[in-house]
């Protein structure tokens, strides 16, 4: 099954991406805690992330090499209002998969859409 964990504190957010990814079929897990995230993780229900830019008390750019240390091969999608170049640059190489503007409007949701399908598509031979 692909596991599909969106981390964000817009409640709206994952809202939102979680009702458009059951849709799709994926077994999609929400949550706005450090702390299930990485039991998620840890527990391998979540090959890919969607993952905010604050959550609890940290931010994307702290969680990142967390989520990278309990499980290298973790897929993880950037979801952010916006982020200046320099910090782009440090989250890529932190090892993010894709960085996605929040979703307003249905491209913007398609995009996100397809950036997963890459990502699963990406594991497609690790997970077989």
């Amino acid at each position: 099954m692909q596991g599909l964990l969106i981390v964000d504190e817009d409640m709206d957010c994952r809202k939102q991406m979680a009702e458009m990814f059951i849709e799709s079929g994926y077994n999609v897990i929400v949550t706005n805690s450090v702390e299930s995230a990485l039991s998620g993780i840890l527990k391998k229900t979540a090959q890919v992330v969607l993952l905010g830019t604050k959550f609890d008390e940290f931010t994307a750019a702290e969680l990142i090499p967390l989520l990278k240390q309990c499980n290298r091969r973790l897929t993880i999608i950037l979801i952010a209002a916006g982020a200046s170049l320099p910090l782009s640059r440090k989250l890529r190489s932190e090892g993010i998969f894709y960085h996605a503007l929040k979703p307003v409007n249905a491209e913007d949701r398609e995009e996100i859409r397809q950036a997963v399908r890459c990502a699963f598509d990406s594991l497609r031979p690790q997970l077989a």
